[in-house]
């Protein structure tokens, strides 16, 4: 989930064992000075970290976080003195940032028990930026939790992930997302089964997809030029890819779903249509794995995971996008 989906999500959905485990450490008021949440985006990392920072500074005598006081209130609005989230999507983490943290964090906490700082996405951070937070992490102040959060753990220094305790998000259960999005966004059984499948389990991206049709119109458009970039000459698909580098902010969001559309031509050539994530495309993905050899569709899924990860890298985005679509096939019958 993004800082806003956060804000306005009423609890964590899903994710019990981690609930579990966070509210057992901070009513022993032995909280670890440092988290690393990991998971795919928009699968809840930033809501479990804003539920920490309302459990460690809730007012309620008996139920932590009680969701109803005023801090937990100003944590849920993102005006919380005490508590700091860093989500910048469209610019890496960069070292002025952590500095200005380690000043604030040296500070006891204005108005709550805890002060609580978010880094999310971590992996953007540069190399200055992940070497200052580590001298923090190795000497952390008191009254101080600090909460990373990353898609994947070997993203960052091995030195930071050995300070952090470690919880790593799995995607939901497709019913769990669909029952969900019945019971808080009000939706019809029919479009929360679809968006719970489309999501993958990832109910930050349901949630936001129920009141944002952007997403689904972004979502079509990037399988759209996908199928065309199939159908197109090497000088096309590297102009097509300079244009999609453009917007580099968006593009773990479209290697997220080419990987899953390639997963989905894999189970179809595969014959386990029951398993597709994008049901809605179902005789796409079919006509896709009769024009492609079993060892084309693994190559591109391949392909894409590995543009996914040099982008994390700070590969350059267009040339990362430029090196996948000249990998890709031209579709023809086999």
């Amino acid at each position: 989930m993004g800082v806003e989906d956060a804000r306005s999500a009423q609890s964590v959905i899903g994710h019990q064992w981690a609930i579990e485990l966070l509210e057992r450490g901070c009513a022993q008021g032995h909280p670890s000075h440092a988290y690393l949440f990991v998971g795919p985006p928009r699968i809840g990392k930033t809501t479990l970290a804003l539920h920490l920072a309302q459990t460690l500074n809730c007012l309620d005598p008996q139920v932590r976080p009680c969701g109803h006081c005023s801090a937990c209130r100003k944590v849920q609005r993102g005006v919380h003195p005490d508590v700091r989230v860093l989500d910048e999507p469209a610019s890496s983490i960069k070292i002025e940032h952590i500095r200005e943290l380690q000043q604030e964090i040296a500070l006891s906490p204005f108005e709550g028990r805890w002060r609580v700082s978010v880094l999310c996405d971590f992996q953007r951070a540069t190399s200055e930026a992940a070497n200052c937070l580590l001298k923090t992490l190795e000497e952390p102040p008191p009254k101080a939790v600090i909460v990373l959060t990353a898609a994947e753990a070997q993203a960052l220094l091995p030195t930071i992930i050995s300070r952090c305790q470690v919880f790593q998000l799995r995607p939901l259960a497709v019913e769990q997302v669909s029952q969900a999005l019945q019971s808080r966004s009000k939706l019809e059984p029919s479009r929360a089964e679809l968006l719970a499948r489309l999501s993958e389990g990832r109910v930050g991206w349901a949630i936001a997809a129920s009141v944002d049709e952007t997403l689904l119109r972004d979502r079509e458009k990037y399988l759209v030029a996908l199928e065309q970039a199939l159908q197109q000459d090497r000088v096309t698909r590297i102009h097509m890819a300079q244009r999609l580098a453009r917007n580099a902010e968006t593009l773990p969001d479209v290697f997220d779903l080419w990987q899953s559309w390639w997963r989905d031509v894999l189970l179809a050539k595969s014959g386990h249509l029951e398993a597709l994530t994008n049901v809605d495309r179902e005789a796409t993905a079919l006509n896709e794995a009769q024009h492609h050899t079993l060892a084309e569709i693994v190559s591109c899924l391949k392909a894409v995971q590995q543009a996914a990860q040099q982008v994390e890298q700070n590969v350059n985005p267009s040339l990362a996008m430029e090196i996948l679509l000249l990998k890709l096939p031209h579709a023809q019958a086999v």
